[in-house]
């Protein structure tokens, strides 16, 4: 499914992200590019890292997802 319309990303890539190390959206968003146009999808961007996050094994406490700045500029 895609995700990213501006950039053409999709959950499998996202979640291919994770599998590589990148624990957060900013991480992602430097990988792919996701969320880095009209910032629409920002959102399920991050549910995504964070399920697979928790697939994985490594699910982040509320605390440590908060790090996690949609807009910050890489």
């Amino acid at each position: 499914m895609f995700v990213c319309l501006c950039n053409g990303i999709t959950d499998t890539q996202i979640k291919h992200a994770v599998a590589s190390g990148d624990t957060n959206l900013l991480a992602v968003r430097q990988r792919l590019g996701v969320a880095d146009q009209c910032g629409k999808c920002a959102s399920m961007a991050h549910m995504i890292i964070q399920q697979q996050l928790a697939v994985q094994g490594l699910d982040l406490s509320p605390e440590q997802a908060l790090t996690d700045n949609f807009y910050e500029v890489a």
